[in-house]
């Protein structure tokens, strides 16, 4: 189960990092705005398309994923996508990624393996009580509508593509959560409670606002400031919500230290990819 959880992630990594390409692609090349009309307009472009068909593949993958593990694993795998992104697209752009970018992908790889091979995600469960949820959804939900707030038109295009990309991590990471329930009663109940149980049209809605908030996130500022928050936002609060909704666990005590390191790692390898290689935006997109 676990096995096929891995692959089932990677598979969604590497999906998701073409979808990027693409929709940053087409987010580089409209004009300023935001919103629905920002989505209008780049609906009208087929790099637009072809990227949300690569996020729809990734979904699919993901949820095979959350069926076989732990949101704590397969959501840090996501990661990946990243360096994924840049080995898909710059061979297609005719580019070379110099050796400290080579490096940097290493550092991620390297630390992403070191966070999970010391932390050792365990599942414990598929569903959660309201008295679980409600705290969650509150705590998510508000820090995504205060950063839309905080990241309002008119605040500097770092800032602004660094929040929302903040936003879109969280609500990456709830949509997740809600799948991997949603998920579990399709496989335990069938297709008729799927289709009645709130999780499913709650990673919908999420889902969809995760969508929206990326695509202002690309569109308002550099991908140096957005990928940061991101990746390791994403992986972040999955974690947090594996462990507080469905009562996975990790390893604590001394291994805490591995740990660390290994994030320290992956920190340091997206840092160094968003910067390393020559007009990134472009390589990406």
């Amino acid at each position: 189960m676990i096995v096929l959880a891995v692959l089932f992630a990677l598979l969604g990594a590497a999906s998701n990092a073409m979808g990027t390409a693409f929709q940053r692609k087409a987010a580089a090349d409209v004009a300023t705005g935001g919103g629905l009309r920002l989505v209008l307009e780049l609906a009208r472009r087929p790099a637009w398309l072809i990227g949300i068909a690569g996020v729809v593949g990734a979904a699919i993958f993901q949820a095979l994923a959350l069926v076989n593990g732990p949101l704590a694993l397969v959501q840090p795998l996501f990661i990946l996508e990243l360096p994924f992104a840049l080995l898909i697209a710059i061979p297609l752009m005719h580019r070379r990624l110099p050796r400290a970018g080579w490096w940097a992908v290493a550092g991620v790889v390297a630390g992403l393996a070191l966070v999970l091979v010391a932390a050792a995600p365990s599942a414990a469960r598929d569903f959660a009580s309201m008295a679980r949820w409600i705290p969650v959804l509150a705590l998510c939900l508000g820090a995504v509508g205060g950063a839309i707030v905080v990241a309002r038109p008119g605040r500097p295009p770092l800032f602004r593509a660094a929040v929302l990309g903040a936003a879109s991590a969280i609500s990456n990471a709830l949509t997740a959560a809600l799948l991997k329930s949603a998920m579990g009663t399709l496989s335990d109940h069938g297709f008729d409670a799927f289709l009645s149980t709130w999780q499913t049209y709650g990673f919908a809605l999420t889902g969809v606002g995760a969508v929206l908030l990326l695509e202002n996130a690309l569109q308002a500022g550099p991908l140096v400031a957005s990928q940061p928050a991101l990746t390791i936002g994403d992986a972040t609060v999955s974690l947090f919500l594996g462990i507080t909704v469905f009562g996975e666990s990790i390893r604590t005590g001394w291994w805490l230290l591995p740990e660390a390191m290994g994030a320290g790692l992956i920190l340091w390898g997206v840092l160094r990819l968003t910067r390393v290689v020559p007009h990134i935006g472009e390589v990406t997109g």
